[in-house]
């Protein structure tokens, strides 16, 4: 068996790339600005692995697996951990939070037992996902190494199990003004696994898992609620039980390689579709969930395209503030990203993200691509039919509306789109080259 290859090795070249080419831009760049510059007398005090911890020389990902009830969370970080270390990646795994403390002796009647008891457990809960999740990476960045870091749940799960009023109780509490902080500002990706009590009901069962007691009907329900908790992240990925079990498993490890840049056969993650105009909030089902965001677009300057790489096509990069936005249209908060982006001679296309902080988004939009406007859009994202669907309303420099829809993408999957009766759509955008002028890429170009 051949040795699977290491991620991001690179073939030797006579080309020295820019320092702000997409390439250099997660370790320089990055490096330099994390938590301000390291100097030189500074760093020259510290260890080699707490220079990594405050400025990491390698990309960490957190991926949230959530779900319902016996949706393959469990097997699925089995089958990741492996996966990913065989491919050169550090991987810790983050365990339910909720489920150590019934492990180690809290009654499921201690929701119930004094008032105002279920916020304190949740309250608990947080901080001790918090505390972990962050104890880890620290780690993990310590190591100086490719890693990712799987949480067995994430921060926004807790709001599926309370009211609303208590879940907006516990964020003033903890002085959160928007969960972008908890959801998008912190997570890389999450995967939803669709409970087996939603239609793979023969096989739902919760032998595998002590702390869980419930009946299919419930578990649907909870499954419901949960997915609704993490509208609005970009990279909300729905895995359901439209195929066997096996290759549900098997598009969650496509996917993960997706994220992280490993090769895959993954040929199509969402299909795009070209609306007639900006959907009328109103006329959205009272049942549907969806989050509003303003988002700025911001390529970053490039050097010629890089030939190192004999297979890369192309190769560029942008950072991205996504900031949220109130029903009544106020900002609630904002976060920010990076995006390194290959397209490969064989129709791949290959992305590396970073969530970065404030004062990276500053110091990069100041070696921004002068060749290109500032693209500025509206998004509405939201659930239809267990699918995840992002309107992108472009407002600067285009007024093109483009529809962005989740499709299940194994090779033997069909890549129908159920589509909601309350959008205007015009028609499919294609792959083809007369196609590319909605692509923000090409939008984003001063003629």
């Amino acid at each position: 068996m051949s040795t699977p290859p290491l991620p991001y090795d690179r073939k030797s070249s006579n080309t020295t790339p820019s320092a702000f080419s997409a390439r250099n831009l997660s370790q320089t760049r990055l490096r330099s600005n994390s938590h301000g510059p390291l100097a030189q007398d500074i760093s020259a005090e510290l260890t080699e692995a707490e220079v990594n911890s405050i400025a990491p020389p390698a990309p960490i990902y957190k991926i949230v697996l959530t779900g319902g009830p016996c949706g393959g969370k469990t097997t699925s970080m089995a089958r990741l951990s492996p996966y990913l270390r065989e491919r050169g990646f550090e991987v810790i795994t983050c365990p339910e939070a909720f489920s150590l403390l019934v492990n180690n002796g809290m009654a499921f009647d201690y929701l119930s037992a004094v008032k105002g008891m279920d916020i304190v457990v949740q309250d608990t809960v947080m901080d001790m996902q918090i505390g972990m999740e962050d104890g880890f990476e620290r780690v993990l960045r310590a190591r100086g190494k490719p890693a990712v870091l799987l949480c067995d749940r994430g921060l926004m799960d807790g709001s599926a199990y309370m009211k609303e009023e208590d879940w907006n109780k516990l964020m003033q509490k903890r002085e959160i003004n928007c969960v972008s902080e908890l959801r998008e500002g912190r997570y890389n990706a999450v995967f939803h696994l669709v409970t087996a009590a939603e239609g793979a009901e023969e096989y739902y069962t919760l032998e595998n898992n002590a702390v869980r007691t419930e009946a299919p009907e419930l578990a649907r329900s909870l499954d419901s609620m949960t997915l609704n908790a993490w509208v609005g992240h970009p990279s909300l990925k729905i895995f359901d039980n439209s195929t066997d079990f096996e290759t549900k498993m098997q598009r969650v490890v496509e996917e993960t390689a997706r994220l992280v840049g490993l090769p895959t056969h993954l040929q199509k993650v969402t299909t795009k579709f070209l609306l007639k105009k900006e959907p009328d909030l109103s006329s959205f089902p009272k049942e549907v969930a969806f989050q509003i965001f303003e988002v700025e677009k911001v390529y970053l300057y490039e050097e010629n395209e890089d030939v190192s790489q004999e297979n890369v096509l192309k190769e560029y990069s942008f950072i991205r503030k996504r900031t949220s936005l109130r029903k009544s249209g106020k900002e609630s908060g904002s976060v920010y990203g990076w995006t390194s982006v290959q397209k490969m001679k064989d129709g791949q296309r290959i992305e590396k993200k970073r969530i970065i902080t404030k004062r990276e988004y500053l110091s990069l939009f100041n070696n921004r691509d002068k060749t290109r406007h500032i693209v500025r859009q509206k998004r509405i994202s939201f659930l239809w039919n267990i699918q995840s669907f992002n309107v992108h309303v472009f407002k600067e420099p285009s007024d093109v509306c483009i529809l962005h829809a989740q499709v299940r993408s194994s090779p033997d999957s069909d890549d129908t789109v159920d589509m909601p009766s309350f959008l205007d759509v015009d028609r499919l955008i294609t792959d083809s080259v007369e196609d590319e002028i909605y692509g923000a890429y090409q939008i984003s170009l001063i003629k």
